[in-house]
C-alpha cells in the first residue's frame, strides 16, 4: 500500500453556501492519513471562476474532486454541473452532488448532466461526518482519479 500522507495533497473544491456544512465537511476531511486541501466556493459563479482559473483564482489548483450543493445563490448547482460537464477541459472532473434535496427530479437531472454520484446530506451531524468520511475513503483510496499518477 502506498504512503498516502507523503503523496501530494488531494485538492477538493467544496461548493457550499451553508457555513455549518462547510465547517462539518472541513472537520470530516481532517485526518492523519490523507492530506486534503479544501477550497470553498460559496456560490456557483465563484466556483466556475475557480475552476476556470479566472480573476483572483488565476493560480488556483485544479481540483481532484468537486463536492457540489444544488441549492446555491446566483448560479445554482445544476447550472454549475452543466457547465463543468459541458467544458472539454473540466468534464473529466469527478463531481459529487452533496445536497439536502431528495427530489426525484433533482436526482434524475444530476445524473443526466453526468454527475458522478448523488448523495443526500444527512440531517444528523454524526451521520453527516460519517458520509463525508466515506466519500473521502472511497474517492481518495479506492478510486483512480484523473491526473493523479501513482505515488
Amino acid at each position: 500500500m502506498r504512503n498516502l500522507s507523503a503523496a501530494k495533497p488531494i485538492e477538493v473544491l467544496l461548493v457550499e453556501d451553508n457555513p455549518g456544512d462547510v465547517l462539518l465537511t472541513r472537520e470530516a476531511l481532517r485526518n492523519d492519513i490523507l492530506r486534503v486541501n479544501l477550497t470553498v466556493a460559496t456560490e456557483g459563479e465563484e466556483a466556475m471562476e475557480f475552476l476556470r482559473r479566472r480573476g483572483r483564482h488565476a493560480d488556483a489548483p485544479r481540483p481532484d474532486l468537486v463536492l457540489l450543493d444544488l441549492n446555491l445563490p446566483r448560479k445554482d448547482g445544476r447550472e454549475v454541473l452543466a457547465e463543468i460537464k459541458g467544458d472539454p477541459f473540466l468534464k473529466t472532473l469527478p463531481v459529487i452532488i452533496l445536497t439536502t434535496s431528495q427530489a426525484e427530479e433533482d436526482i434524475f437531472k444530476a445524473y443526466a448532466l453526468n454527475a458522478n454520484c448523488y448523495i443526500q446530506k444527512p440531517m444528523d451531524l454524526e451521520q453527516f461526518i460519517r458520509v463525508v468520511r466515506n466519500i473521502e475513503s472511497f474517492w481518495f483510496t479506492v478510486v483512480k482519479l484523473p491526473g493523479r499518477g501513482a505515488s
